[in-house]
């Protein structure tokens, strides 16, 4: 048993489920995470690294490569996020970093990737069963789960359907699955996804009002730096 071993320790049971420490902590962080992007702020990566750490340490300590992999692979894009929201401009009043809705081209990339990382993890997970025990969905929650970071990373309002689409296969898997804390889990991630797409989409909306108010269309400017070509 490894020094992280009390994190697949039984926190409490709910639903007749056995909810370990490491899916309340990780859950929580992440829920915050969530929450401080749906406000725009940079703390949301951070607090994303810190939700995958918990998990890394949890499939580590229960000898589970295929989920310590996946995991780390989740912390070096919220690290990649970080790094663009910090260098990115910020044209908005409070601070915060602006964001837009994504061009033709980026959002092919992304339905691409998705479509294309999917199938590939997919093959991978049934031909290695041992990485995860669901691999057609688990393949599209994960390959999802890294779309929506990098449509965040790049201020993109895409950013929040990424994530309902997530949602979407998530929640009925959950609760299919006997896992029925973890599927309110995701209702909750689901109310903030709805929220967040709310709050971003009327902010791009006042952005483009105060461009045309100038005498000049959208600011295209006001993506961070490095967008998709």
């Amino acid at each position: 048993m490894s020094a992280l071993g009390w994190l697949n320790d039984e926190a409490f049971t709910a639903f007749g489920q056995h909810v370990i420490y490491s899916d309340v902590i990780g859950n929580s962080i992440g829920l915050a995470a969530l929450a401080l992007g749906w406000r725009r702020s940079i703390l949301t990566w951070p607090v994303q690294v810190l939700s995958g750490v918990v998990l890394v340490g949890a499939y580590y300590s229960a000898q589970l490569a295929g989920g310590v992999g996946k995991q780390l692979l989740v912390v070096l894009v919220a690290l990649w996020g970080w790094r663009q929201w910090r260098s990115g401009k910020r044209d908005t009043q409070d601070g915060a970093v602006a964001v837009r809705f994504a061009t033709a081209r980026e959002r092919a990339v992304l339905l691409a990737g998705t479509v294309l990382g999917t199938l590939a993890l997919g093959g991978l997970f049934t031909l290695v069963p041992s990485l995860s025990w669901s691999p057609w969905p688990d393949a599209y929650i994960f390959v999802g789960t890294l779309a929506a970071m990098t449509a965040q990373a790049r201020g993109l309002v895409e950013f929040w359907f990424a994530w309902l689409l997530v949602d979407i296969v998530g929640v009925p898997l959950a609760f299919s699955s006997g896992l029925a804390f973890s599927g309110l889990v995701y209702v909750v991630y689901l109310v903030l996804v709805l929220w967040g797409l709310r709050s971003w989409w009327l902010r791009t909306r006042r952005a483009d009002g105060a461009g045309s108010a100038g005498g000049r269309g959208p600011d295209r400017r006001t993506a961070p730096e490095g967008a998709l070509p």
